[in-house]
């Protein structure tokens, strides 16, 4: 395997929650509180969060580096071989639940492992994508976000978007319910075959697009009138997140299994969320459309193109 330099990746991402945080503080108003911590068998990190601010209810940005003298449970069930080995792992990690139920809450992260056994070349990978959880959705909205992972995977390879958008819908999906979380976006993992130096030039790439795909949505919506009814509808909805992160979610599973700080590994839930026993859509409503239309995989895209080319 090529050589790994994990000490690029870790001031790539440090970087990158300096300019997540100063960028989303900007848009509310506000500012981000910093919460430096240390893992007793190695490692640590900086957790920013930031709550009741002009847009945000909460959001936070975390960086980690954990590391130790063997890999957890969830990251050797479907690499036995790796058991035994030592590990890095740093990644950025963020979450935005705005106040506002028509603008989406969003999710991102982006992740480096490197693992290491004596005598033995080391095996590393990176992993991440972002999606959107829209409760509201706007048809020109999806189209855009999608848009821009689109062209922030098109330097490699066309078949990247394709393959990486659906490996979100497919990863994001609620089995116990039947729906996708949202709407997607991408996702990918264990990429190492195109060699260190472009699996992470992919990987800033999908990073440093998640503002261009995030923001001007925020703007769009920000100011959308709401009340009772829309939130609501929007803390239901959020119970679905809680219900994804704490079942589905592989990287909450990893940062808890390898005792990680519990605090932060849950800063990605709501700060309000609600459940109601089966609770239907009345038909024909706009949140009926959400279910209806856009908890389900779709080729946003390709429809939207065969939409232009019909007469």
């Amino acid at each position: 395997m090529a050589y790994a330099n994990l000490e690029d990746v870790k001031t790539y991402l440090l970087d990158l929650q300096e300019r997540l945080c100063t960028a989303l503080a900007d848009e509310d108003g506000s500012h981000f509180r910093e919460d430096a911590w240390t893992r007793e068998a190695g490692g640590g990190g900086r957790s920013r969060v930031i709550e009741h601010g002009g847009v945000f209810e909460k959001g936070g940005v975390n960086f980690s580096h954990v590391f130790g003298e063997r890999l957890p449970p969830s990251a050797t069930a479907a690499r036995p071989e790796l058991a035994g080995r030592s590990f890095h792992a740093v990644g950025v990690s963020w979450v935005l639940h705005p106040e506002n139920p028509h603008v989406p809450t969003s999710h991102g992260n982006v992740r480096f492992l490197i693992a290491e056994k004596l005598g033995e070349a080391p095996v590393w990978w990176f992993g991440g994508g972002y999606d959107l959880t829209p409760f509201y959705p706007v048809h020109e909205d999806v189209l855009h976000w999608h848009r821009v992972a689109r062209d922030a995977c098109a330097p490699f390879g066309e078949d990247v978007y394709p393959r990486y958008k659906a490996w979100c819908d497919e990863y994001f999906m609620l089995k116990h319910r039947d729906e996708t979380r949202g709407v997607g976006g991408l996702f990918f993992d264990d990429l190492n075959d195109w060699g260190f130096e472009r699996s992470f030039a992919f990987q800033r790439a999908v990073a440093d697009s998640f503002l261009d795909a995030y923001l001007p949505i925020l703007r769009s919506r920000r100011d959308t009138a709401w009340g009772q009814r829309e939130r609501d509808f929007q803390l239901y909805r959020r119970g679905r997140y809680v219900e994804f992160n704490l079942v589905w979610d592989r990287g909450t599973l990893f940062g808890l299994q390898s005792g990680g700080r519990t605090e932060s590994i849950l800063m990605s839930m709501p700060p309000l969320a609600s459940w109601r026993y089966d609770w239907q859509a009345e038909p024909g409503s706009p949140e009926a459309r959400l279910y209806d239309d856009y908890l389900r995989p779709r080729d946003w895209l390709g429809e939207d193109e065969d939409r232009e080319e019909t007469p």
